[in-house]
């Protein structure tokens, strides 16, 4: 049988390929043993016989599993009937899952059926931490769809809520998640650990078949009222780990500065730092110069410098392993959790200005078209020649620049903007998907309350340093692909064929279609933007785009990077701040012979978990950051409930729209049962919610007044009311894939509303 490299090939001889195997085994769920794969392939003759070989070296290969019946799984797959635990709830509220067993590898998205553990007919709702044994069936994305055969019961799962003592009734514990729709009850004499107010880390105590669940308080962490707790909460929420063990202290403590021995001096290189105005680590710096060679007349010589992390953590020590476990820096409103102690981050890896530090630099030369004819990475000794933010330099290039920013336009910028308008010309060739999608920021006084929310610019200078910054690391990868050294890359695959059919169904609601079966390509996307630019749905097929992509992991498997449209991607750039771009300076120090502090065979064998596990950890800290920016700004709107905004719709569920708020960014929900005195059906196919009497439409991407019912800081959530009467339509016609939802419903106060109906 052909090896992993030729996926179509089978046997000398043979008939079967590999493809059909691994296919009918994926169908087989666990169940197919040699006769059953025979008659599933409808194998006869030879192809029988080599199909024994076949198995043989997939199982070798470590691709599939044999069990004690004989019967064959995919690797890490799961078995149709399996028990997962409910970890939490998506943006359209239905509750999510992983695996009970975390011996498989990492986690496939399980994504309870809609409905399914909502309770009724005497049986309790199910809710996070709770196990379920459930059917599994593929949908079609990469991860599962489960239907609960049976429930049964919690886990030891820790729940992070706010302690409430009402002057009269009994007290209650709220949960910080606003997708958690039930309080819980502090068991007897545990509310006197606590005061009102307080935050505090639960545990389940146990389970009642009716009523509200009881808790233990585990844990005090502080009240929900001071400043800065939208960060606390999110950080506990999520399990961001904060602070640094004594060990790590003790290391970094004992680390001394390296030395310019057996580094290319790059002193005399006026390299330059470009970074947001309140950055106070710098990984990077750029540098850029007309080429001088007769035969690259019109070229360019770009040098970008990289912070030299492994100059100072060692493979496998304390600082490492801490490093590792954080997987990444998080970026709150109010605040940084550094991936790496202060003394390094804002110290001793970071390129001051004025000051010597080591670094890790890529040389490339480009033509003046902007095609890269050669690079080649060293390690250096440099000395940043200026530290200017985006502002600065743009300044600079627009003629209203600083003394200091002026300084370097001619020796410096000047050449940075030359060169970057030939690396432009190929990025247009290139093609990269051309999303725009406005960033908000939250300015945080020190106090902690909110000053405001705003849209951050975007000037040449921020592309410009974006564009350098992908040029190295795409040299970062290519070196090692031709090193043969094995590396974690930076993989965003193509979308998924169920969410360019979604994609498909619902353009031509607004005007706009998509043709099945071509080629996907960034270009196809790219005329769809443009297409709609101009027009009122210009940001409703950006965020539909957006959401039709996959999600970018990384991997030692090189899948390419869809986005960029390019073939190897590596994240090189920022390793004080991710962990992954750690891993790749060990390898290119090992592989390009820079020093003996490069990759480890030990770290080597360990790739595929490292590459897992951050792309875990980086999820996490963008759930944290997000769910921390939707408390600061429900703070910053707590003043104003009952004021009027306008906004869009950005989501419809059966349970409601989301609609995201013109002047903060920010979104919320309008409950179902706030839409009017007549029951709605969501239209899964158009992303529309509509009115069973009137056919009203409440579609994505309708422009709403809508009026703020509920601001709750403490988990985030902005309840809102739409005063924009429905867009008349036609009554629907009723058939699958359309959810029904009564708007007579009473929600709960501060929370999702009480689920009607079945799925139709």
């Amino acid at each position: 049988m052909a090896g992993p490299k030729n996926k179509s090939a089978g046997p000398t001889g043979s008939g079967l390929t590999r493809t059909a195997l691994l296919d009918a085994i994926k169908r087989g769920e666990g169940q197919f043993g040699n006769r059953e794969l025979a008659r599933e392939l409808r194998l006869k003759g030879d192809d029988k016989a080599y199909l024994k070989d076949a198995l043989m070296v997939l199982e070798d290969e470590g691709v599939i599993t044999k069990d004690n019946r004989r019967n064959y799984s995919l690797a890490g797959a799961l078995p149709a009937v399996t028990v997962v635990i409910i970890t939490g709830r998506d943006e359209d509220g239905e509750l999510l899952a992983a695996p009970a067993r975390d011996d498989r590898g990492p986690a496939p998205v399980i994504r309870l059926a809609p409905g399914e553990g909502a309770g009724g007919g005497g049986k309790p709702a199910i809710g996070v931490g709770d196990k379920a044994l459930v059917r599994l069936s593929d949908d079609g994305e990469g991860g599962f769809s489960a239907r609960i055969i049976k429930a049964l019961g919690g886990t030891a799962q820790k729940i992070l809520c706010v302690l409430r003592k009402p002057k009269q009734g009994q007290y209650r514990l709220q949960p910080i998640d606003k997708r958690n729709r039930y309080e819980l009850v502090p068991v007897k004499g545990e509310a006197e650990k606590a005061e009102d107010g307080d935050l505090v880390l639960c545990a389940i105590a146990r389970e009642r078949r009716y009523g509200l669940k009881t808790a233990e308080i585990v844990e005090v962490i502080g009240n929900a009222d001071t400043a800065g707790a939208g960060s606390i909460i999110a950080m506990y929420a999520h399990g961001i780990p904060t602070g640094f063990a004594d060990a790590e202290l003790k290391e970094v403590k004992k680390t001394k500065k390296a030395t310019s021995k057996n580094r290319d001096d790059l002193r005399d290189i006026p390299l330059i730092t470009i970074d947001p105005a309140d950055a106070k680590d710098h990984d990077d710096a750029v540098w850029a110069a007309p080429d001088d060679a007769p035969k690259n007349q019109g070229g360019w010589i770009v040098m970008v410098a990289i912070a030299d992390v492994a100059a100072y953590v060692e493979p496998g020590g304390h600082l490492d392993k801490g490093a590792f476990k954080r997987g990444n820096s998080v970026y709150l409103p109010d605040r940084v959790v550094p991936m790496l102690p202060e003394r390094l981050s804002n110290d001793l890896c970071s390129l001051r200005e004025g000051e010597e530090r080591p670094c890790l630099a890529v040389r490339m030369v480009f033509d003046k078209n902007g095609i890269k004819r050669d690079h080649r990475f060293l390690r250096g000794w440099m000395k940043s020649a200026a530290k200017l933010s985006y502002n600065e330099a743009q300044d600079a290039i627009d003629g209203k620049g600083t003394k200091a920013a002026n300084k370097m336009l001619k020796p410096v910028l000047q050449p940075l903007w030359g060169a970057y308008a030939a690396l432009k010309e190929a990025r247009k060739l290139r093609e990269p998907l051309d999303i725009n999608m406005p960033e908000r920021r939250v300015r945080v006084a020190e106090d902690g309350t909110v000053t405001g929310v705003e849209t951050r610019d975007r000037f040449d200078a921020h592309k410009l340093v974006e564009e350098f910054m992908i040029q190295a690391n795409v040299c970062a990868a290519e070196t090692l692909e031709a090193k043969r050294t094995p590396q974690i890359y930076r993989v965003h695959e193509e979308p998924g064929t169920e969410k360019i059919n979604n994609l498909a169904e619902f353009l031509p609601s607004i005007g706009f279609k998509w043709t099945r079966g071509e080629q996907l390509a960034t270009s196809r996307f790219n005329r769809l933007l443009k297409q709609s630019e101009g027009t009122d749905h210009y940001e409703t097929v950006n965020m539909m785009v957006l959401r039709s992509q996959s999600q970018a992991v990384y991997s030692t498997n090189n899948q390419g990077h869809f986005g960029l449209n390019l073939e190897r991607y590596a994240h090189f750039t920022s390793p004080i701040r991710r962990y992954a771009d750690l891993t790749v300076h060990r390898a290119l120090i090992r592989a390009e012979k820079l020093g003996n502090d490069g990759q480890t065979d030990e770290e080597r064998s360990r790739l595929d978990v490292i590459a897992d596990e951050i792309s875990q950890t980086e999820r996490r800290a963008m759930a944290a950051e997000r769910d921390a920016v939707d408390r600061f700004i429900a703070l910053f709107l707590a003043d104003r409930v009952g004021s009027q905004f306008e906004g869009k719709i950005t989501s419809v569920t059966r349970f409601g729209a989301f609609v995201r708020l013109e002047d903060t960014g920010a979104d919320g929900l309008v409950p179902i049962s706030r839409l009017g005195r007549e029951r709605f059906t969501h239209d899964e196919r158009i992303h529309t919610l509509i009115g069973e009497e009137t056919g009203g439409r409440f579609p994505i991407g309708m422009k709403v007044s809508v009026k703020i019912e509920e601001a709750q800081p403490i988990t985030g959530g902005l309840l809102l009311e739409i005063l924009t009467p429905a867009i008349k339509g036609p009554r629907p016609k009723r058939g699958k894939g359309s959810y029904r939802a009564s708007s007579n419903n009473k929600s709960r106060r501060g929370g999702t509303p009480r689920k009607k109906g079945k799925r139709r």
